[in-house]
């Protein structure tokens, strides 16, 4: 048994099989998710899991080269903004609409239960060396 990190094991597997390059959604509740992509759902109740506390125990656990985020958080979701530009110091804004596009080509989405407007960023994975 896992003593730390993350501990839902299709989560903690699908991370183990990600290369550089590849793409992970991390999304609220409420963001269309197209075929393709491996999801990987923890939404239990409306906010829980929250977006931050999922996002930081990603971040613990993968190499991130660069993320992008829908330009419309800023205005939407400040508080989310802020959590993403702390978090993410060279994220990357495109139209929700550019980042529903993109999550088409995601490796991965993990769905949390966070139900504020525009909770969402592409992470993509780079490598420890």
């Amino acid at each position: 048994m896992k003593r730390s990190g993350i501990l839902n094991s299709r989560l903690a597997g699908a991370l183990a099989a990600l290369g550089h390059g590849d793409g992970v959604l991390v999304c609220d509740v409420g963001m269309p998710v197209p075929p393709g992509p491996r999801v990987v759902d923890l939404a239990f109740r409306a906010g829980v899991p929250s977006f931050a506390e999922v996002l930081d125990g990603l971040l613990d656990e993968l190499v991130v080269e660069g993320a992008t985020a829908a330009e419309e958080v800023r205005a939407a979701n400040p508080e989310t903004a802020a959590l993403l530009a702390a978090r993410l110091p060279d994220l990357a804004y495109v139209s929700h609409e550019e980042l529903k596009e993109r999550t088409a080509r995601a490796r991965l989405v993990v769905r949390t239960g966070e139900a504020r407007p525009y909770a969402n960023v592409l992470l993509r994975c780079g490598v420890f060396f």
